[in-house]
Order: C-alpha cells, then structure tokens, then sequence
C-alpha cells in the first residue's frame, strides 16, 4: 500500500498497487507421446557425459520425466490416459434404459387402448369377457 495526501484537507489516502511479486498460477505442462518419443530418442542417442544435461536445460525437463517415460515405454503404457477407466458396462447399462423406457411408452399405450375398447364394450352393452356366438 502507498499512502497519498489527498488535496483536500491534507488527509493521507490509502491507495492500492498492484503487487508485482503476483503470478498468475502456473499450469501443468502435458506432454504428446510424439514428443516424449522424440526426447527419449534423442536421449538414447547421448553417449558423452553431459549431453543428457544439455538436453535436459534445452528442453526444460527434469531428470524424473526421463525416469518416468523410459518405465512407461518399457511396460507399454507410454500413450496411455490417466484417470478413470471408462465403464465396460455403462454402454450396455445405457441401452437397458432406453429400451426399458420405450417398453414404458409402449405398455402406457398398450393400457389407454384397452382401457378404451373397456369403455366402448360397457357402451354397446357387452361384457368384454363375453364371446360373440352364432346363435340363429
């Protein structure tokens, strides 16, 4: 805070500056495959001491990515997404529920039908459980 007298009456105000000590919160740096493939190629390729370092400071890594990649490549699981595995059985579990539902919407017609020949059935005055005969 910087204090500021104030042209009325010689009171100090209180101004704010922006402190320029802030920064913005970094982000996490994602890696494609094609470029850990890259690097870790190109880091097989260092035979004199120091290359990896000078590798290292060029491309902003640290030792620990190297580490982490090579165990990666080696166990096959270098392209792989972190996080959840997807549901094997929420696709099978989505088309129960959609068929479910249109069994609902089929069975609600299903009953207004029969509800309806129940009402034209007391109307003619026949029972519906009655069967029409041949009588002459």
């Amino acid at each position: 805070m910087q204090v500021n007298a104030a042209v009325n009456g010689n009171r100090p105000t209180m101004t704010q500056d922006p402190d320029p000590q802030v920064v913005p919160k970094a982000e996490r740096r994602r890696f494609s495959t094609e470029y850990k493939l890259r690097i870790l190629a190109e880091a097989d390729r260092c035979i004199e001491q120091g290359q990896i370092g000078a590798l290292l400071r060029r491309e902003g890594l640290y030792s620990s990515h190297l580490t982490t990649w090579r165990r990666q490549r080696e166990q096959g699981t270098l392209g792989q997404k972190r996080g959840r595995k997807p549901d094997p059985q929420a696709a099978e579990i989505k088309r129960l529920e959609q068929e479910n539902e249109r069994l609902r919407v089929r069975l609600a017609r299903a009953e207004h039908i029969i509800d309806v020949q129940k009402k034209l059935a007391q109307l003619l005055g026949t029972s519906p459980d009655e069967t029409p005969s041949n009588e002459s």
